[in-house]
């Protein structure tokens, strides 16, 4: 075979194989692998693709589904086959007819290149429905017989609740569903069911509830089976008294459950043991429990084996009856909250010869795992904080200030554990309550013997996977990074919380201004899809929200103004262009549209001073009504962009011209065009105008100018609130300095975020200062863009607005001076996107991974610039798009890259 021929076969040969290829990586449905119990109607269905070859990618996708998996083996879907669907993106979107309750479906997906190769199949992946409809439930809500007295929400024990019954028959599989008010551990033949905390999550209880799926075919046994279900208080029936008035919740009542255990046999048919009278009921060990607050413990009371078969329950009483707490119970479809990290004391001290101190080392949220031998009745008490006093003992000063108890019978943050007086170690571990603490005071009337193996701290949190992650050549920067992350974990309970302690609040602008940290860092998409379904079960007929979420009622009067709810607008913005998926934005539209109608009715002008404003600066306040204003710019903006993806021309012209309204309100008050100051011309006031994008193209250049002088004459430190500190190292860099950006993101003297760092924090803060005359919370989130920003800021990492989802990623990297080298990773939808550089002397080498199915318009800037040592025009996955004075705009297609520039 000569040259030319030999070239041509492996040409073809390469074409007719190289799809083969092609690995499926990561198929989930609803962003789940495998999920069980789920009820939506039209799950999703998301892939990515690996494979050896550059520059691979999709033109099309067939996906099947169906209920019998030799058929999805052979290829066939007896459920749904989507055909030939003409698109590179995903997430894909079930099309087919009703789904049935119960039942597993299998689903597999293969792609088409752009050679018009079809690849292999995916391997299988599943899915299981639950209750797709409200009258698939079949057991009663029930609740001990506290539940018929009017003070029921007084009593202070948790109910436990058992039931037996029989199989005669082998089983083939078994699932728990379970829905609760308040919160419930589940046991089976006396083990625990599930390696979840806190189940079900918070929500509205009298508008959503939320039930959980199990699969318990290995916890069930032919012959004698129990069933045994503690419930704790939770937010439902919240005991604690503070300013927010959960205790006056209009939906509070004795805590309440529903289950049904869905039995399949080998022989097909199904039985379901239900909650009913059936089941007996009595109080047992945990003689209180509060979520706000701590857990107490009496360990003489304790029923050994009351959740085992056989155990004699003649004393315990019958259950009643209960309304559900409301008509909606849908499956809790987000990630878990589990305790993700056992951590051991790092130093322990004996105050005195009743009490010792436990350093753990680092701010959590969490609980603590007591391991002690004493005498009955013994009572120890643990108290939990993140600040020492003077004295060496733990300070509450900065924790308890919102605390309104009314006797001493529920001391903060501190869990009380009365000894059986076993003959062996005995242990206690909260099961119904979490804290915020890096220090645990134990102490007991009776002397104490204690060693670092006697306590154990978990770390505790919604257990969203990891998407990314950064290091730097700057030690302070690398731990910067870890303690935004430790704080934003620490914050997030089925929602995003403000700080896991002295509040546990959803704040609507401690969530937005954090959003894009979370998505950085996290895959935290089903949180926020729950929180944003808490949001519209909290809006007001009128549009309006509260500024917690969820809430008792609290908040509809106060900090609920522009600059916090924009979060019901934010959020799913930020959903839409990190994964690519519209329907958050299709779920939320009419509440954005109702929310931004009351705005427009009640500030006609286009002005509106409705919100807090630039909470907790530095020193500067900036004018209210100018910030407000801009985040009514930016939801109206916002809505007219979905308008236009949901084909709503209407809608998409009359908030294009709303915005259009505002932003010339807003500029023609505040904008010196002559000199290009808004308002006073603070960090926040210019930051913002040029972040949210409200600058005129003409003045742009001045306004830009100004806050660097601003910048400047604030010693390249920050004056910002929460507001600002969203906008301030963005705007710069985004406009021309981002030297100046890294100069503030990098500075370790006050006011800054090294400042603390430098100091001793683990966490971030919830005040600049770190006086203790000054001190807030330890363990904040709202001060946490900046870790976002080190993706954008150095790593030069963006969505594409027109390609979301990281279809198309922006790279923009920034080589500052003062730091050597930068790397950063964050697996989009499509995967892993990489892009880190460090210096050579003279030259900078850049490094960039653009995952398979994706590609990336790349920024650089230099004299001489060449790909893997050779020229830029040498590469065919690269296309120059434009290249003026040494700035360069370079098209990738997919596949691993390293630049060397000069």
């Amino acid at each position: 075979m000569n040259k030319s021929l030999s070239f041509i076969f492996i040409f073809f040969l390469q074409v007719s194989i190289g799809i083969a290829q092609v690995t499926f990586n990561n198929l989930r449905c609803e962003y789940f692998e495998n999920p069980l119990g789920i009820d939506e109607p039209y799950p999703r269905f998301t892939w990515q693709l690996e494979s050896e070859k550059q520059g691979v990618s999709q033109s099309a996708y067939q996906l099947i589904v169906g209920t019998i998996e030799s058929d999805i083996v052979s290829g066939r879907g007896n459920i749904w086959e989507s055909g030939t669907v003409d698109s590179s993106t995903i997430p894909a979107v079930y099309q087919g007819s009703g789904l049935s309750s119960f039942t597993r479906y299998f689903w597999r997906v293969r792609i088409r290149d752009y050679n018009e190769q079809w690849s292999d199949w995916s391997p299988i992946a599943f899915f299981e429905t639950g209750m797709m409809h409200q009258t698939d439930w079949k057991g009663s809500w029930i609740s001990d017989g506290h539940g018929l007295n009017g003070n029921s929400i007084h009593v202070k024990e948790a109910p436990y609740f058992r039931k037996e019954f029989n199989t005669n028959k082998s089983i083939l599989s078994a699932r728990a569903y379970i829905a609760a008010a308040g919160f419930y551990e589940l046991y089976i033949n006396g083990e625990r069911i599930g390696d979840h905390q806190l189940d079900p999550m918070f929500t509205r209880y009298d508008r959503r509830n939320l039930y959980v799926t199990y699969d318990v075919t290995s916890n069930l046994q032919r012959g004698d089976n129990a069933l045994g279900v503690i419930l704790g208080n939770g937010w439902y029936n919240h005991q604690s008294t503070a300013v927010w008035f959960f205790d006056r919740a209009p939906w509070r009542n004795r805590p309440t459950f529903c289950m049904d255990l869905y039995i399949t046999y080998d022989d097909g048919s199904v039985e379901t043991i239900v909650t009913g009278t059936d089941w007996k009921t009595s109080s047992g060990a945990i003689i209180f429990n509060s979520i706000y607050t701590a857990e107490h413990y009496d360990a003489r009371l304790e029923k050994n084996g009351w959740n085992t078969p056989g155990f004699n329950d003649q004393e315990w009483k019958n259950v009643i009856h209960r309304a559900a707490p409301s008509r909606n119970i849908t499956a809790q479809t987000l990630q878990p909250i589990r305790h993700t990290e056992e951590i051991q004391s790092v130093e322990i001290k004996k105050l005195d010869e009743y009490t010792w101190l436990f350093d753990f080392g680092r701010n959590i949220s969490g609980v603590t795992k007591l391991k002690i031998k004493g005498p009955e009745g013994a009572t120890i008490r643990l108290k939990h904080g993140e600040l020492l006093g003077n004295d060496g003992r733990i300070d509450m000063s900065n924790l308890d200030e919102h605390y309104r108890p009314t006797d001493d019978t529920d001391p903060f943050q501190t869990d009380v554990f009365i000894l059986g007086g076993r003959n062996y170690e005995e242990e206690f571990m909260a099961r119904f309550n979490y804290k915020g603490f890096q220090y645990v005071e134990v102490s007991s009337p009776h002397p104490l013997q204690l060693s670092e193996e006697n306590l154990t701290a978990y770390f505790m949190h919604s257990d969203v996977p990891p998407a990314g992650k950064i290091h730097t050549s700057n030690n302070t920067i690398n731990k910067m990074w870890e303690a935004a992350n430790a704080s934003y974990l620490s914050n997030l309970f089925g929602y995003p919380t403000d700080c896991p302690h002295r509040e546990k609040n959803g704040w609507t602008g401690d969530g937005h201004i954090a959003i894009e940290m979370g998505l950085y860092n996290f895959e935290a998409i089903t949180i926020y899809e729950k929180w944003l379904a808490d949001h519209r079960d909290e809006q007001q007929p009128n549009g309006v929200l509260p500024g917690i979420i969820p809430s008792s009622g609290w908040g509809y009067h106060w900090a609920n103004g522009l600059d916090w709810t924009s979060s019901l607008i934010i959020i799913p913005w930020n959903i839409y262009l990190f994964y690519g998926d519209i329907r958050l934005l299709e779920r939320s539209y009419d509440n954005i549209k109702r929310y931004l109608d009351y705005v427009e009715e009640n500030y006609p002008s286009g002005l509106t001073d409705w919100g807090l404003g630039d909470w907790i600066p530095v020193k500067s306040r900036a004018s209210k009504e100018l910030t407000s204003s801009i985040y009514y710019y930016v939801d109206a903006t916002i809505l007219s962009k979905t308008a236009k993806l949901l084909g709503k021309e209407e809608d998409n012209k009359k908030y294009g011209a709303l915005a259009d309204k505002i932003k010339d309100a807003v500029n023609g008050k505040y904008l010196d065009y002559e000199t290009g100051i808004y308002g006073s011309g603070l960090q926040t006031e210019q930051s913002m105008a040029l972040y949210w994008e409200l600058v005129p193209d003409e003045v742009k250049d001045k306004v830009t100018a100004n806050l660097v002088k601003r910048v400047e004459a604030d010693n390249k430190h920050i004056d910002v609130g929460l507001l600002g500190s969203k906008t301030i190292l963005n705007a710069l860099s985004e406009n021309g300095f981002p030297q100046l950006a890294w100069e503030v993101a990098s500075q370790e003297s006050f006011p800054s975020w090294g400042w603390w760092i430098v100091n001793g924090a683990t966490t971030f803060f919830e005040n600049w200062p770190i006086e203790r005359e000054h001190i807030n919370s330890l363990n904040h989130i709202m001060f946490g863009e900046i870790s976002a920003w080190f993706y954008k800021g150095l790593g030069g990492i963006f969505p594409d607005e027109q390609e979301p989802g990281f279809k198309n990623i922006i790279l923009k990297p920034n080589f500052v001076t003062g730091l050597n080298s930068f790397e950063a990773s964050h697996r989009g939808p499509y995967g892993t996107i990489t892009s880190s550089w460090v210096k050579k002397g003279e030259v900078v080498e850049y490094r960039t991974t653009v995952p398979a199915n994706s590609s990336a318009l790349l920024h650089l800037e230099g004299k001489s610039i060449t790909e893997n040592l050779r020229a830029l025009e040498d590469n065919p996955l690269i296309d120059m798009v434009e290249s003026l004075n040494g700035r360069y705009i370079l098209k990738l297609q997919s596949g691993n890259y390293r630049f060397e520039i000069q």
